[in-house]
């Protein structure tokens, strides 16, 4: 039996190899294209090659019919063409196929995985200070809202999975049409007072806080050894005097926001622009959000590397030390 610590880090192995799979995402950890020498080209390979077998044979196994074997319906040809048995690839294995992989960009950067760092706002530097429907409830109460807050959560997030036809952006320029139409598609109210105060509380300090309150530091300790920070977020312009009224604008060395340009993730495009925007090539960069499609495929597509926040990585500091930089 694996201990718990063991477990956990196989899953995240495992999980970033899988999506390496996906046939339209690049893991960097796994990305011959990234990659400059012979060895890692060849390790890559093999550990495609690896992983891929042991996968496919799963899920052969697992969507096979019960009763195909001994059934009259059993074809010959399917037993002729029956997968080889998968190797039998352990933790430890995957572990240093990843570790081998680490050691070797530590060595390409001088010590460092990567020497650009790309950051998700909201979900990942940023939360909201109270919960969405508690404050559209709460200021809402003097336009008539009678919505309850559970009633609220519910059409928001309704409207928001909706696709948005009135433009190829949701947040064009300052976002205002986008947010109107989910602001009164969640509450009934239409009122243009309710919805410019609610509006204007989301620029300000009080409506959010920090993921993390290490995050300064880590922040410091990063560009002090070398490694360029950059925030690549789906905002609209609010984002900049947000960071500013948050007293962290100056933690990073760029912000790359969607309505600015004029990408939104998981478009490759909007990733790119951070990298360009840094001065580095999308193969130094790794992004950390805690959206899989729009931050962890987005980024990949992209050619950055991905560390999944909340599962990858828990911490500003974790991502740091993964890096290679003590805080």
């Amino acid at each position: 039996m694996y201990s718990k610590i063991l477990r956990e880090r196989e899953r995240e192995i495992i999980s970033t190899i899988v999506a390496d799979l996906h046939p339209v995402t690049h893991t960097t950890a796994l990305n011959v294209g990234a990659l400059y020498s012979r060895r890692a080209k060849r390790m890559a390979s093999s550990a495609r090659s690896r992983i891929s077998k042991i996968f496919t044979a799963s899920k052969q196994r697992r969507f096979a019919p019960p009763c195909a074997l001994g059934s009259p319906s059993f074809s010959t040809s399917a037993a002729v063409a029956a997968p080889e048995p998968a190797e039998d690839v352990d933790g430890s294995t995957i572990m240093g196929m990843v570790k081998d992989y680490e050691d070797y960009r530590r060595n390409l950067y001088g010590g460092l995985t990567h020497n650009a760092l790309l950051v998700d706002a909201v979900g990942t530097l940023v939360v909201p200070a109270q919960p969405m429907a508690q404050i559209y409830r709460q200021i809402g109460e003097k336009y008539g809202v009678k919505y309850s807050e559970r009633e609220i959560l519910n059409r928001y997030r309704w409207a928001y999975e909706q696709p948005w036809g009135r433009s190829r952006l949701r947040y064009v320029d300052d976002g205002r049409p986008f947010w109107q139409h989910i602001v009164s598609s969640s509450t009934g109210c239409s009122d243009s007072q309710y919805f410019e105060e609610l509006y204007n509380y989301y620029t300000t300090e009080k409506a959010w806080q920090l993921c993390d309150p290490d995050a300064e530091k880590v922040f410091q300790s990063l560009r002090k050894a070398g490694v360029k920070v950059a925030v690549v977020s789906n905002f609209d312009t609010r984002l900049r005097p947000l960071l500013k009224a948050l007293k962290c604008d100056h933690w990073f060395d760029a912000v790359a926001v969607s309505a600015e340009v004029e990408a939104e993730k998981p478009n490759p495009m909007i990733f790119l622009k951070a990298c360009e925007f840094l001065g580095v090539q999308p193969e130094d960069a790794v992004h950390v959000g805690d959206d899989r499609r729009n931050d962890i495929w987005g980024a990949r597509d992209a050619g950055c590397d991905a560390w999944l926040w909340g599962s990858d990585v828990k911490s500003f500091k974790e991502v740091a030390q993964r890096i290679g930089v003590e805080v």
